[in-house]
């Protein structure tokens, strides 16, 4: 699993013309599923986010997480997150989870950041094709992958 967490100011997300889900200050995290990430991955994933301190204290030092601040959460699922760009330059996409693998850890990882935060979060929609609109804050902008894929080698 890998994802983008981006610190915003705000962010959208629209779907046909509608705004699907939007925040105000807080983070938009990008979500990439892979064919072999697990409901506990989904957990790891989930709780370390929520717990990322990445939002300035009193003295302008990242202490802060998220949850600390009660900000907005908008989570978009991004399966390009997982491209192989090796070989060629046409991205291969094997890496990332299909369908039937990737719904069901999505719906758990909202499931497990609303259970961190304690509050809902804004989404997109799995499969969608979206706009996503931000106001990035710093710029700060973190890649987080899951244990098991950040200690593997990269794929050819």
């Amino acid at each position: 699993m890998r994802t983008v967490v981006q610190r915003v100011r705000s962010a959208s997300v629209t779907i046909s013309g509608r705004i699907a889900g939007e925040i105000q200050e807080g983070l938009l995290v990008l979500l990439g599923i892979g064919h072999l990430d697990t409901a506990d991955e989904v957990r790891w994933m989930a709780e370390k986010i929520a717990a990322l301190r990445i939002f300035s204290d009193d003295e302008g030092r990242m202490n802060r997480s998220v949850r600390d601040i009660s900000g907005g959460v908008l989570v978009v699922s991004q399966f390009t997150l997982l491209a192989r760009t090796k070989k060629g330059t046409r991205p291969s996409f094997d890496d990332a989870a299909k369908p039937p693998v990737a719904v069901p850890l999505y719906e758990l990882f909202l499931v497990e950041m609303e259970k961190a935060l304690g509050r809902a979060v804004a989404r997109g929609e799995f499969g969608a094709d979206m706009q996503v609109a931000l106001v990035n804050d710093g710029p700060v902008t973190i890649v987080i992958d899951t244990p098991a894929r950040a200690d593997s080698p990269p794929s050819e």
